[in-house]
């Protein structure tokens, strides 16, 4: 990738104009049905980890503020009887969709692309009385173009210190929302345009709210830049690659070639990965490695002298909390996470990332023993476990988290588990079981204000 000053952009290729066209123009009867069903996974997924988020400190203070500022009767708040405007909705479905961190992430983007794009297109959807099917065609547009924008401005964008779920995120959820209300090739590029003007979200606020507030911000900025651009709002529509623009401002290295490579037939929603720990996926391949080691050699964290993890250099910034104090931190902690992997934690229970868990002295005693390494010749997703043990045995192990899940039943059925986990104590059984129907079963006719209806207790 070719360096380029923060000043310049990269005007090889008309990037915006490119993708909003594709978003228009793409026909939905050219879709894999294989791409379609991941769609409909990350719709539960969605749906799962917002319910499980629900009660999130962050959460909790985000809808609160929301519901003081009201709103029209518009939109669903997940899990709760209240309704709100659909800006309002986005800002506490993201913050509470992401609170958990345990939401789906994606290699291309270098982020998490359902928590932005599905929280904004479900508020629009229910507000104009979509089908759940129309709601998925704009899903897949919005993950296709928030994952090339990610392309285009790896990896500086990121490295720099900006948190792409929330940057490139909004982008691509604004070009889907803009599909969906029917804007044409100009207004989808008006609206991204406005979706860049409001970008932010920084990396350095890692383990504290303000990083579920990123995805629920992007959210409600992408909703009110497809608003704003229905209404005829001007805007750039070369946004991404003028001068001054989106990847000069915020990257620097812009690679056009790489955002527009096979553009066509969406792809980019198959290739989502899903999260089986609830902590920043950084930190999965190190926990996946751990565990092989513990199951196969049957090592007790008593045998253990030390652990030296390996990790792509990325990850040392990323989540590399050294002695997190509260579940949020420990969330962002390799160390505190391999230990937590090592003694047989249930690092998929997102209740049990907490101040308790972090001062736990066998947990301290393990973490202190584990090193972290940054390897540049490791993958984003990749890490090595290398185990010293006291009687002097080494074992090793590596994992790689970023494989797309090869079989998609198999896909459903761990998906399905880990809703149920989370949604049944909202929902209840039966709830959360129709819910999932609902939502497997999306773009088969049902309408989006049925399956917003169904993600409310009948209790409340």
């Amino acid at each position: 990738m070719a360096n380029q000053s923060p000043a310049t952009a990269d005007n090889s290729s008309e990037v915006t104009r490119s993708l909003a066209e594709w978003t228009h123009n793409w026909s939905t009867d050219d879709v894999d049905s294989e791409v379609r069903q991941a769609a409909r996974h990350c719709l539960l997924d969605w749906m799962g980890v917002t319910l499980g988020g629900i009660d999130d400190e962050s959460a909790s203070i985000a809808r609160a503020e929301v519901l003081e500022q009201g709103g029209a009767d518009h939109a669903t708040i997940v899990g709760t009887p209240y309704r709100t405007g659909i800006m309002n909705a986005a800002l506490a479905n993201g913050t509470a969709g992401h609170a958990l961190d345990f939401d789906d992430v994606h290699d291309w983007l270098t982020g998490h692309p359902t928590v932005v794009s599905m929280t904004a297109l479900l508020a629009l959807a229910e507000r104009e009385g979509f089908s759940g099917r129309h709601l998925i065609d704009a899903f897949i547009a919005a993950v296709e173009v928030a994952c090339r924008v990610g392309r285009y401005v790896a990896p500086s964008h990121y490295a720099t210190g900006w948190h792409a779920t929330a940057t490139v995120g909004a982008i691509g959820a604004a070009a889907g929302a803009a599909r969906a209300v029917g804007l044409d090739a100009d207004g989808i590029a008006r609206a991204m345009g406005l979706a860049a003007s409001q970008a932010g979200g920084l990396k350095s606020m890692f383990g504290t709210m303000c990083k579920p507030l990123h995805a629920g911000k992007a959210a409600s900025n992408a909703l009110l830049a497809v608003q704003l651009a229905r209404r005829g709002f001007s805007a750039r529509t070369d946004i991404l690659e003028c001068e001054q623009g989106f990847n000069a401002a915020f990257s620097g290295g812009g690679n056009s070639g790489l955002a527009l490579e096979g553009l066509g037939r969406p792809r980019a929603v198959r290739d989502v990965l899903f999260k089986y720990h609830a902590a920043c996926f950084g930190t999965h391949a190190a926990m996946d490695a751990i565990a092989q080691v513990r199951d196969a050699q049957n090592v007790s964290t008593d045998e253990v002298e030390r652990v030296e993890l390996h990790v792509p250099a990325s990850n040392l910034a990323m989540c590399n909390i050294p002695e997190p104090q509260t579940g949020l931190e420990a969330k962002f902690s390799m160390r505190f996470t391999a230990a937590m992997s090592f003694a047989g934690v249930p690092t998929g229970d997102a209740d049990i990332y907490n101040e308790q868990t972090c001062s736990r002295e066998d947990l301290v005693a393990l973490r202190d023993r584990v090193s972290v390494n940054g390897d540049s010749d490791l993958g984003k997703f990749e890490a090595e476990a290398v185990v010293h043990l006291r009687n002097g045995v080494v074992h090793r192990a590596h994992a790689d988290a970023g494989i797309p899940e090869s079989d998609l039943a198999r896909q459903e059925r761990r998906l399905s588990e880990k809703f149920m986990l989370l949604a049944a104590p909202v929902l209840g059984e039966k709830g959360a079981a129709k819910l999932a129907e609902l939502s497997l079963g999306a773009d088969s006719g049902v309408s989006v204000q049925t399956v917003m209806r169904a993600a409310v207790p009948d209790t409340v």
